[in-house]
């Protein structure tokens, strides 16, 4: 004890005077590498004062800058206080949260729940220091079907005055979408050109309430007061309409159906990549950034070429729509190498092949998958974003449509992926859903026993039968999948949101409730409302734990979004960046990274900020402990 004390001492002293903060400060753990039978989460829902809280998907962010982390809720259609059924929940620090909707100004920006307005896509968020004044905040995209509809409440950017209450930002903004008609499906703050102010890309689904046509996809120059330019053009993002070819669908050129997108610099050259997940089987979006002759960032499209668009299994004779459809065509191209329809499964698929296309289905854009969440991280520790996508797969499409699976980056400049297999990993998921569907939308990856390894949950969604799924990373691109009794059995989990919340050094989680279909109806699968569910861990605090919280300075945007962080322990160096919102409907991780260190108390710690110039900084730092570094600051080994 004696030690500790003046190793608190000594600490507290370096924190003065190397404006390094140091927040917090706990005792050294033995590193408790989870096993079969340990039990890593237990539900506390009532004790944080959720009870009667729902929702689907989650942005986790600090709103009123207390160093705590907040969240921002999006729902489906049901109503909060005769509003949309989104919610902001602020975190009190003393293991609850608190209604903060109605108090924090944003309320006017969700849509009236009445009627169809919002069937769909609804609000989503996204959230960013737009201004660099040291406050978050908010873009918040709206569906507006036509222009002319003035009914409808534009998309806005929302920014915080600094209690965590916002006000309208500029009205002539092209992130309003006055003039546009859009479903924006997902939105992402970067900063692509580096200029020290975030940029917002933004994912549509498409044009109307219909499932087609699809529409274009925008990117966002930022100027550092809440004013944007819409570059989308200029930087070379246009793709082509559906009507025009399916060749330009085919090669990932024609837009993207959206379900949502992300931002990542995956060949670390400084400049972020556009990336956008597709529904209806259509090609995801990677486009990889470059500079062109006179130093301007362009963007190159490399959605096939990089294997994101879809996966290489072009087997249509899989299909069981397929095998309906040759078995009462056979003169059809190809039907004589088209397996025969079981009898069991004939009559059903009989009807249903009225509907089945021949021509288009055999098309390698319609043998892709539909992909929801696109999570970047070094998944295996070897300084490479990989990355893992959710996928909804049909049975009676079966496996010529995509699964949810880790795409392994290979390190080439142009961005190249392969695919191992989700079997080969352990990501498997035998005999726990329905013949009918795998509902898999959203996905974290986090270190959920602080061994310094990251892990998988993989979310489902409003079909019957489907549940969360845990996975252990036991080494590299081998999983373990947990057993529901050591974590939880959540029914329909779509959305998640990752952070430590209660401030105990590991990382707690959120569940939303997608109970949109009512399969199962009155089952326990079937919540009576979209409850939310609150998960601590109780396990992961048994090891050791780095928290940074980064503040970008002079040529990098002040919440730091883009910075690449090393955290080297043991001969391991991981990964992680600071992210600026992701995946289906938009998530959103915590500013604050969170390190595992098992069983051990040092790192190394290397910071390159998202600057011109890729700014680098070290610091040899102390576990067990968070960190508000502001770039520029020094701070000397610390020592016993």
């Amino acid at each position: 004890m004696k030690h500790f004390t003046v190793l608190l001492i000594l600490l507290l002293l370096l924190s003065c005077t190397s404006n390094i903060n140091i927040i917090t400060v706990s005792k050294n753990n033995p590193g408790n590498k989870w096993s079969k039978g340990t039990k890593a989460f237990q539900e506390a829902t009532e004790e944080w004062n959720l009870e009667g809280i729902t929702g689907i998907t989650f942005v986790v962010t600090d709103i009123d800058s207390d160093d705590l982390p907040d969240l921002l809720i999006r729902n489906y259609g049901a109503p909060h206080k005769g509003k949309q059924g989104n919610w902001i929940l602020r975190n009190t620090g003393n293991g609850t949260f608190e209604d903060f909707t109605e108090q924090s100004g944003l309320a006017v920006v969700f849509p009236d729940a009445s009627g169809e307005v919002n069937h769909g896509a609804g609000t989503i968020f996204a959230a960013g220091d737009v201004n660099n004044d040291g406050f978050v905040d908010l873009f918040v995209g709206n569906r507006r079907r036509l222009p002319e509809e003035k009914e409808l409440l534009t998309s806005e950017l929302m920014l915080n005055i600094g209690d965590g209450t916002f006000r309208k930002g500029p009205q002539d903004s092209p992130v309003r979408f006055e003039n546009l008609s859009v479903i924006p499906t997902g939105a992402s703050f970067t900063d692509y050109d580096r200029d020290g102010n975030l940029d917002l890309w933004v994912a549509n689904q498409s044009e109307s309430d219909s499932y087609f046509p699809p529409a274009q996809d925008r990117l966002f120059k930022g100027d550092g007061t809440g004013n944007f330019i819409d570059v989308t053009e200029k930087c070379g993002l246009i793709t082509h309409s559906w009507d025009d070819s399916t060749k330009y669908i085919n090669q990932g050129l024609a837009h993207a159906w959206s379900w949502g997108c992300v931002t990542q610099d995956l060949n670390d050259d400084g400049i972020p990549e556009l990336l956008t997940a597709s529904y209806g089987r259509a090609p995801n979006h990677l486009w990889r950034g470059s500079l062109n002759d006179t130093g301007e960032v362009v963007y190159i499209n490399e959605s096939v070429a990089s294997g994101y668009a879809y996966d290489d299994n072009e087997d249509w004779t899989i299909d069981l729509n397929a095998q309906a459809y040759c078995l009462n065509n056979p003169e059809a191209e190809g039907a004589e190498n088209c397996p025969a329809l079981s009898d069991s499964l004939h009559e059903m698929f009989e009807n249903w092949s009225r509907w089945y296309d021949h021509k288009e289905c055999t098309q390698p854009y319609q043998l892709g998958g539909n992909s929801g969440t696109t999570v970047c991280a070094d998944i295996n520790n070897d300084g490479l974003v990989d990355l893992l996508t959710t996928e909804i797969v049909h049975s009676d499409v079966g496996d010529v449509s995509d699964h949810s699976e880790i795409l392994v980056n290979t390190g080439n400049p142009n961005i190249r992926f392969t695919r191992l297999g989700y079997k080969e990993m352990g990501l498997t998921r035998e005999n726990i859903y329905t013949w009918w569907n795998h509902g898999e939308m959203t996905a974290a990856v986090f270190d959920f026993d602080n061994d310094g390894w990251k892990d998988v949950f993989i979310g489902a969604s409003d079909y019957a039968g489907n549940w969360g799924l845990l996975y252990h990373q036991t080494s590299p691109f081998t999983f373990e999948r947990l057993d529901t009794d050591d974590y939880f059995l959540h029914y329909r989990a779509m959305g998640q949101a990752v952070a430590d919340f209660d401030g105990d050094g590991d990382l707690d989680i959120v569940i939303g409730h997608h109970r949109i279909r009512d399969e199962g109806e009155g089952s326990d699968e079937v919540k009576s409302i979209g409850q939310i569910s609150f998960y601590e861990n109780v396990m992961g605090e048994g090891s050791n734990w780095i928290q940074l919280k980064l503040i970008g300075t002079t040529g990098t945007n002040r919440m730091a979004i883009g910075a690449k962080v090393e955290v080297t322990c043991n001969g391991v160096t991981q990964i992680q960046f600071v992210d600026g919102g992701h995946g289906k409907y938009t998530l959103q991780r915590d500013a604050v990274l969170h390190f595992g260190l098992g069983e051990h108390t040092r790192a190394n710690v290397k910071i390159i900020w998202p600057d011109s110039k890729r700014t680098v900084q070290e610091f040899k730092l102390i576990g067990n402990k968070k960190y508000v570094i502001t770039q520029g600051n020094k701070l000397n080994e610390i020592k016993h």
